[in-house]
């Protein structure tokens, strides 16, 4: 099984990295800047039996993820995990930053389902976040992106079928390194979600690659089209 994950030197998708590692499995671990970080990811992809690729790239061009698919033969699992974006009010955003938001989030995940040649039972994975699908400060480009790559999972399940299923995870408040983008670093965030979240705590990478590691399975045949919402219970709330 040949598993390609963007954005998987840190975070959810080295959370992700990890969690799909098993014997037999090759892991391509993509990243932009931090090799010493994405060598450490796979080092644990190998650590756990499967095979590691480091590829890096910058998925904003079209020539990186033309390497990038090119990587491995076919592909049996795409994660789209890589986001790079402004966090601003909407009136502060310039044209070049919400430019860098859909470029990095939305059009690699359309871009990647042309450019990788799957394997017939494949998945495609997304990584979306609360943001949305309702209001969070700062978080108009974000946001408009997400909720771009939600719409599109649901027209790629109907145009790959039936050789390829695609769904997206959209994750609660996560505790990574980007809630130092936040005000506050985050800490208002976490907090909120710590105290509104049925099931009490805020969410760590772990959970969100858990819930990638059950729309691998095979089991989860029947589930395509769909953005799973994985909150802890917070947006019941």
């Amino acid at each position: 099984m040949n598993i390609l994950i963007t954005g998987a030197s840190r975070g959810i998708g080295a959370a992700i990295a990890r969690q799909l590692a098993a014997p037999g499995r090759r892991v391509v671990v993509n990243y932009l800047q931090n090799q010493g970080a994405a060598e450490a990811v796979a080092a644990d992809v190998r650590e756990r039996g499967a095979d590691a690729i480091v590829v890096q790239g910058d998925v904003r061009s079209e020539a990186d993820l033309t390497r990038l698919a090119a990587s491995v033969d076919g592909v049996d699992v795409l994660v789209h995990n890589a986001a790079i974006g402004v966090l601003k009010p909407w009136d502060q955003i310039r044209t070049s930053q919400w430019d860098l938001t859909m470029e990095s989030s939305l059009r690699p995940f359309w871009l990647l389902t042309r450019l990788c040649r799957f394997n017939d039972g494949a998945s495609v994975i997304g990584l979306s976040s609360m943001g949305s699908r309702q209001h969070v400060p700062g978080y108009a480009a974000m946001g408009a992106a997400k909720a771009g790559l939600e719409a599109l999972t649901r027209q790629l399940a109907v145009d790959m079928a039936p050789r390829v299923r695609v769904n997206t995870v959209c994750g609660g408040v996560i505790r990574t390194d980007a809630l130092r983008y936040f005000p506050d670093g985050g800490a208002q965030m976490v907090g909120l979600a710590e105290k509104l979240t049925p099931l009490g705590r805020c969410g760590e990478p772990d959970d969100i690659a858990k819930i990638v590691d059950l729309l691998v399975d095979p089991r989860a045949y029947w589930l395509t089209g769909q953005v799973l919402v994985a909150d802890g219970g917070m947006s019941l709330r």
